[in-house]
């Protein structure tokens, strides 16, 4: 590193703004958007986040909630705005164990600076009117966008990756409900022309055996047997994929959902994003519910409700319509492959730009 690029990464790391309730003059006017996360809170709201400006050096975040299920959402509730010469990016939202409300988002010095920085903020009242805020603190290095995983023995681990490096994939771990978190383990992906920015997500297995989903020029895995400290080589697997994200969960039932680009056998574009399930902790798959079967339509995050609903976010067309949208559906519909409850809703309008046009 370099240059102006050296000397910006060399700056203390100093988090964005966080803006509640921002007056609408106040929200920088966009012509790109998505990237979203979704949560649900215990007693039922919604609540997504998504960027504006996205893949670029004013990238900000925003985020919004609904208290009907998703038929109606907020203004903006509170907005993450970069200091000068940052960029906030790639955000992930996530309700704890004890219920408390957390949002995470990366920050860079430029588009990329080689370092990035997991920031985050929680409440603690996440249902209420005015949610009051923690202070903003780094977690530690890279790019984090998925949501945390809580381990049988309560540890929780995020994942974040500083993207193109050696070593590129950490694993952080807190064993006092997120007061600290330390660097666990890294995951390696040893071939360069394969790298990419990574988006591992974990799931805790049956047996025991951590399972880390990565994105590179397809779909890869890698497991660890230690909680986390170690980790084998990242390595593809057959699971057909473009280089996009996917999203990778466990749910009440104990089964896997897969929400994912075609079939699983399927070598497609960024188009056809489907529902898959897998009972044999992703040793096979069933189903295949199509959640929307145009082109650009991606970075899909999910979230199970109280209820057993499925809740997953996405992006359309970033450019020009910027359409952030969500798609509703049960268990039992993605192993039918079809509607077969009366919880399915698809192409739900959370957000898109004002000006677009279809």
């Amino acid at each position: 590193m370099t240059g102006a690029l050296a000397a910006e990464a060399d700056i203390p790391p100093q988090p964005a703004h966080v803006i509640v309730s921002p007056w609408k003059q106040h929200i920088p006017p966009t012509k790109r958007q998505g990237v979203p996360g979704i949560e649900c809170t215990a007693k039922g709201r919604l609540w997504a986040v998504f960027g504006r400006d996205v893949e670029s050096t004013r990238n900000f975040q925003v985020l919004k909630c609904s208290d009907d299920d998703g038929k109606s959402w907020s203004e903006v509730k509170l907005m993450i705005l970069p200091r000068q010469g940052t960029r906030a990016m790639s955000p992930a939202i996530w309700s704890d164990p004890q219920g408390r409300l957390w949002l995470f988002w990366g920050q860079a010095a430029g588009l990329q600076d080689g370092r990035y920085g997991i920031w985050a903020i929680h409440t603690d009242e996440p249902d209420a009117a005015e949610p009051a805020w923690s202070a903003p603190r780094r977690l530690g290095d890279g790019i984090m966008l998925n949501k945390p995983t809580v381990l049988a023995n309560g540890d929780w681990l995020l994942t974040s990756s500083v993207w193109k490096a050696d070593n590129s994939i950490k694993v952080y771990a807190s064993t006092d409900k997120g007061a600290t978190f330390t660097l666990r383990g890294t995951a390696h992906i040893a071939e360069p022309k394969m790298r990419g920015p990574d988006e591992p997500m974990i799931v805790e297995r049956k047996d025991g055996t951590l399972w880390m989903m990565v994105r590179m020029r397809g779909m890869a895995e890698t497991i660890s047997r230690d909680d986390g400290k170690t980790w084998t080589p990242v390595e593809k697997i057959a699971i057909q994929h473009p280089t996009s994200r996917f999203f990778l969960r466990r749910l009440q039932s104990g089964a896997l959902l897969l929400v994912k680009h075609g079939g699983i056998q399927e070598k497609t574009k960024r188009e056809k994003l489907k529902a898959f399930i897998s009972d044999d902790d992703g040793q096979s798959w069933q189903g295949g519910l199509m959640l929307d079967e145009r082109e650009d339509v991606t970075y899909p995050d999910g979230v199970q409700a109280a209820d057993g609903t499925l809740h997953i976010i996405y992006d359309h067309q970033r450019t020009p319509l910027g359409e952030v949208l969500m798609a509703s559906f049960t268990e039992e519909d993605v192993r039918a492959g079809k509607q077969v409850t009366d919880k399915v809703r698809l192409r739900v309008l959370i957000d898109r730009l004002p000006e677009a046009k279809d």
